[in-house]
């Protein structure tokens, strides 16, 4: 491996996914110690494309992401100087932000769900909503909008303008309701019933990059086994409305 190129694994809370992508190793960014300077560096890039951001940081740009999931995020986490890595944190620690990407269709709308974080398979009943590290990470998100549209090549793609977004007091009940529910799958050791059209705002999916991923998980009846990973997602009919409220 060049040593310009570093491996990354997926990591998002206690429990990891094991899958791996090669990405070139940033140049050093300081992390923002706000969030104003946070939102200007996110102005100085809105209306750039992937393909002149990643120039700037010397990285290569991928034909294309079926081999390369999370480049997006990763090229703009290297480039506002992200600093978590793989640690169980905001991606922005210094000021307690996560960021998140929100691929755009043709037409401007969210593309498609948003991953959160993974599901915790080992599950008994003890965490509730506010010590979840779905309400952690939800709590202040940084939003990157991008083009999407496949037919636009990666690199001709262009960053929108971005911004800080708190759930209201209505959406944050929301989306502890539907944790709730799809928690009570995982802790009675029902993942198989999950399916992707439960949950309003929240939902639950397969998150691997293929079947022969395994992690610990409980059986209905309550004995260990491998499962395939689960992840939590936000459903576009709710970034669609984080995306209405911006403007």
């Amino acid at each position: 491996m060049p040593n310009e190129y570093k491996k990354l694994g997926y990591h998002d809370g206690p429990e990891r996914v094991n899958w791996i992508v090669m990405i070139p190793t940033p140049k050093s960014v300081l992390p923002p110690l706000s969030e104003h300077e946070l939102l200007n560096r996110c102005q100085k890039i809105a209306g750039q494309t992937l393909g002149q951001i990643a120039t700037e940081i010397g990285w290569v740009i991928p034909p294309d992401l079926r081999q390369h999931k999370g480049w997006v995020g990763i090229l703009l986490e290297a480039y506002l100087g992200a600093s978590a890595g793989n640690k169980a944190e905001p991606d922005f620690m210094e000021i307690a932000v996560e960021m998140k990407t929100l691929p755009l269709n043709a037409q401007g709308m969210p593309k498609e769900s948003t991953y959160v974080c993974t599901v915790q398979m080992l599950q008994t009943g003890e965490l509730c909503w506010q010590d979840s590290w779905v309400k952690r990470k939800l709590e202040k998100v940084l939003w990157v909008p991008v083009e999407a549209e496949p037919t636009i090549p990666l690199g001709e793609r262009y960053i929108g303008d971005a911004w800080i977004w708190q759930p209201s007091m209505e959406q944050e009940e929301i989306l502890q309701r539907d944790w709730d529910e799809l928690m009570d799958y995982i802790v009675l050791g029902q993942q198989e019933s999950l399916t992707a059209k439960q949950g309003e705002y929240l939902q639950i999916r397969p998150k691997a990059a293929n079947s022969q991923v395994l992690v610990t998980g409980i059986s209905e009846e309550g004995e260990i086994n491998k499962i395939n990973p689960k992840g939590f997602y936000l459903r576009t009919c709710f970034t669609r409305k984080i995306l209405e409220q911006s403007k």
